[in-house]
Parts: structure tokens; sequence; C-alpha cells
């Protein structure tokens, strides 16, 4: 430990030594922290992202999400289930310490440990191990032509600073087990982490020994976490602040015409949707006792019915908002395209019936698990959405919380009937949203499958989407996947989400669909 921050502390040093002149320091505000820096800990894409500018893995996605090398130089299939990859030379970890193949198999093994979440997000891979000090093989499970964007989750740790410092295994957020890498990181990113003090402040400074050329001109990041809206944009008009990813939209107009900020937006990759506990006998939540309502789908018909997705596109969202029909966003590679229109129209009285014939004449009461501070106005939504539901007679308990807590909810499946989105992140894929939200919920699968849905068709279809390599075949499997998810009502789908950054002008921050602000590529004047 003490040669790790005596390395960082040198490191650090050289570099603001010779840039003290020059130096460009970005500071920027979410609405969320990032819920730790051990990268293999959560599945929370804003985690993730964040974490993705210390940490490094074998292939990363350009500016136009596309995928190119990164720790590895190059790779090649050695037979259908076997990818070899050769592994960059001379890349150092932030402590000095060199990279190689021992680290890519450590962390494989590290990423099996009980606390990692991330290990859901990996199904397809079999085994990753080493062939020689730059050599390693990517073993899948069945053919797997999405393997490189599968990768984009796994991250390499260094072998010897984990060991150094008892933090071989992943941090169990769950559990609430940490370990020194939970709050300490040693990557071989273009940052490195400087300091860092949970939902307040993080410090990153520029890696001087990067291996890759820096697009970037920063010195020094400073994120400071701000989950109210209104102060966040107090702190950015107020020039604290050189940027935002969480901008309020009744607030764009006025950031538009400060004459100092410019307002960036576009539609994300996420599709927002409220799932429910298909699982359990009886609810957690609910004050029906002995059978759960959400096992029958005229029930879960009935709350698709009763919310006006359009009403809440135009008095919550500001008219910025794309309702949708189904949980896969018509962007993503591979979704189908025709299936995106809603299934059912906004019909209280439709509602109404369907709830007395499943059996609950008057409705009936249940927990709704919302957070309210993790997508763009969540917790606006989940109050419009209690009132529709309360129409037709289903009266909601509110449970509210910030992400870290309801994070937590969704892994350990507290839940009854809950928000979630997704957008088919870390491979930008829509196999990744039904992988992960559909999915039986297993070891290997269905990591977000809060509500433990099951269905031995729709899992079937699964390997047979991975490993199809003709586009339109591939597409069509997926569209039958989606058929399935859409006439069970597995989720009752809202809408894809807008993007919503906002940037001192000079400040180029280099917006892309998936919503992640890739520090590697933002420029300030």
């Amino acid at each position: 430990m003490k040669k790790h921050m005596l390395a960082v502390a040198m490191a650090l040093s050289m570099l603001f030594g010779a840039a003290a002149a020059g130096a460009k320091t970005f500071t920027w505000t979410a609405s969320l922290d990032a819920l730790s820096v051990d990268p293999y800990s959560t599945n929370n894409s804003f985690t993730t992202a964040f974490v993705n500018n210390i940490y490094e893995g074998l292939a990363r996605f350009n500016e136009e999400l596309k995928v190119e090398p990164a720790l590895a130089e190059s790779w090649q299939t050695v037979s259908p289930t076997v990818w070899r990859f050769k592994l960059r030379r001379n890349v150092k970890f932030h402590n000095g310490e060199p990279f190689s193949a021992d680290d890519v198999a450590f962390s494989w093994q590290r990423m099996q440990s009980p606390g990692s979440i991330a290990k859901l997000d990996l199904g397809g891979i079999k085994d990753i191990r080493k062939v020689d000090a730059y050599t390693v093989d990517v073993e899948t499970h069945a053919p797997f032509p999405l393997l490189l964007n599968n990768l984009m989750s796994f991250t390499i740790m260094s072998k010897a600073w984990c060991e150094a410092n008892d933090a071989k295994e992943a941090s169990d957020l769950q559990q609430k087990k940490e370990n020194f890498a939970n709050r300490n990181a040693n990557g071989t990113g273009p940052f490195m982490l400087k300091s860092r003090e949970v939902d307040v402040k993080t410090v990153l400074a520029a890696n001087p020994n990067w291996w890759d050329k820096p697009k970037h001109n920063l010195t020094e990041v400073i994120f400071t976490p701000i989950q109210s809206d209104a102060t966040r944009t107090a702190s950015l008009l107020s020039g604290a602040l050189d940027a935002t990813v969480n901008v309020p939209l009744q607030d764009v107009q006025r950031i538009n015409s400060s004459g100092t900020f410019t307002v960036v937006q576009g539609p994300e990759l996420r599709t927002i949707f409220f799932g429910m506990d298909q699982f359990r006998d009886e609810l957690l939540y609910s004050d029906v006792k002995g059978k759960n309502p959400f096992k029958d789908v005229r029930v879960r018909r009935a709350l698709y019915q009763a919310i006006d997705v359009e009403a809440i596109k135009r008095s919550v969202m500001r008219g910025v908002s794309w309702p949708a029909g189904m949980i896969v966003s018509p962007a993503l590679n591979g979704a189908p395209q025709g299936l995106n229109a809603r299934i059912l129209p906004f019909d209280p009285e439709a509602a109404k019936k369907l709830l007395a014939e499943a059996g609950y004449p008057d409705g009936f009461t249940v927990g709704m698990q919302c957070p309210n501070n993790r997508y763009v106005y969540d917790e606006q939504i989940c109050l419009a959405v209690i009132s529709m539901l309360g129409r037709v007679g289903v009266k909601i308990t509110p449970q509210f919380e910030p992400a870290a807590k309801w994070n937590v909810r969704l892994n350990s499946q507290d839940i009854s009937l809950y928000m979630i989105g997704h957008a088919g992140l870390p491979m930008v894929d829509a196999y990744a949203v039904l992988f992960d939200t559909v999915a039986t919920r297993s070891a290997k699968a269905g990591g977000l499958n809060a509500g433990r849905y099951s269905n031995p068709a729709f899992d079937a279809l699964l390997p047979r989407i991975a490993a199809e390599l003709d586009a339109e075949k591939r597409r069509a499997l997926i569209g039958e996947a989606v058929a399935i998810t859409r006439n069970d009502m597995v989720y009752l789908p809202l809408h894809q989400q807008p993007i919503t950054w906002a940037a001192k002008k000079g400040v180029e921050l280099r917006q892309s669909p998936d919503n992640q602000l890739r520090l590697r590529l933002v420029t300030t004047n």
C-alpha cells in the first residue's frame, strides 16, 4: 500500500511540476456519485462510465461507439469458441507496475468472486487464461460474435496491487463488505485517482505515463455530485463548474440564454420502464396476502393501460422523450424495427375491467421502489404514475431513495413494483438489454431481472441470438424475443429519455448516445 501511494505521489508531482503553468482543471457534476471505484462491485452504468476513466479493458469504444484496441493490440479467432488477444507491451499501472497477461488472468478470477456484480454481464465467457506474458485466450461457451462488445464490461486490475492491499476479491456492496479497492484505484487508464470523498468530491489527475496519445488537454478533474436539480444548475451558472451531465429540462432555456454555457441535447439509448415481482407467491410490499397479483398477465396489462405515456411526455418530460412500446431502444444495434409502438392504448376503463376480471374489483395496494437521482425526472415520473394507477384502484406506497440504496434493492430483489432503465450498455446492443433484464436470473444471466420473470422459450432464443452471424437473421431472432416480452407484458415500458448536458463555452465534451462522459476526449480552453 505504501509503495503504491509513493509511486502515485511521485507521478502526480512530476505531472504538476511540468504542467503547473498551463494546468487545465476540469470541474463537473452529476446527480449522483459513483457507487464504488472497484470496477467489479456494481453494474450501475454511471459508475461504470466513471471508473472507465481510470481502468481499461482489452478493447474500448471510440467516439462513434465503434470497437477499437485498448490494452489488447490485436485479436483473432483460433476456433469458433476461442479468441486470442495480443496484449499491448510497455503499459504500466498508475503505481508504475508493468501490465501483463498475469493481470488479465487474475482480473478474470477476481471477477468471479462472490461480491462481483459485473460478472453477470459476462455470462457468455467460459474462461480467460494466460498463453504467455503478452497473450491471453478468451473462451466462450458457444460461438459469440459480440465478444468484443461484451468485453467492455471487463476492465483490468493489477494482480500485485490487489494482493498487496488485501483486495483479491471484489468489494461486496450487497453485504456492505468493502475492501481497499472500493475507495482506492490503480488502473492503466488516462486518469489516476488522486482523492475520493464519497458523495462529496472525487479528484482525478491525468496519467503522464498513459500508453495512448491523449486527445484531452486536462491535468486535473474535479467531480462533485449534486443531487438537487436547483443547486446543480445554480452551481453551474455561478461559474463554479465547467459542465454537468444532468441538466434539468426546465433549465435548458435559462442555461442556453446565459451567454456563458451551452446545452447539448439528444436522445439516449436508455429506455425507462417499470418491472414487477413475478416470482414470489406473495409480494413483499402489498396488502394482497397469499398470492401475487403480478403473476396474472391481466393485472400487468391493467397497469400498462392505466399509464398515460403521452401525458408523462407532455407534463413531466416537457416534450423531450420518446414513448416506447418495448424495452429495447430502436437505435440499439440489432433492435427490431416496428415493435416500438404501444401494444395497448391508454384506457383506464379497460384497466379497471382487467383488474376486476383478475379478482381485484377494488384494486389493491403495492409498494413502488423508485430512485430519486438516477434517471431524468425519475421521482416526478413515479409520482405521475402513482396518480394514474390510483385512478384505477391500484394504491401505491412510495419508496423513493437515492440510487445507491435503490441499486442494492435491485440486486437483492427487494422489490414489488419498481422503476428501472437500460441502455444496452456496455455492449451498445439489444442483446444486452434482453440478457440483463429478461433472461431467467442465475449466476450468469439476468443480473437486472429483479422481478425474476422466467420463460424457457425466451431463454432458448438468447444463445441463438448470441451466435448468429447474419445481421438480418439475428435481428429477426431479437424481434421474436422482444415479441415475447411485449405479449407477456414482462415490463411496462415508458420512453427513451433525453441526454442533456451543459458546458461552459470553450469546453468540448464529445457527447455520445450512451451518455458516458469520456474524459480522454474532453478539451477546455
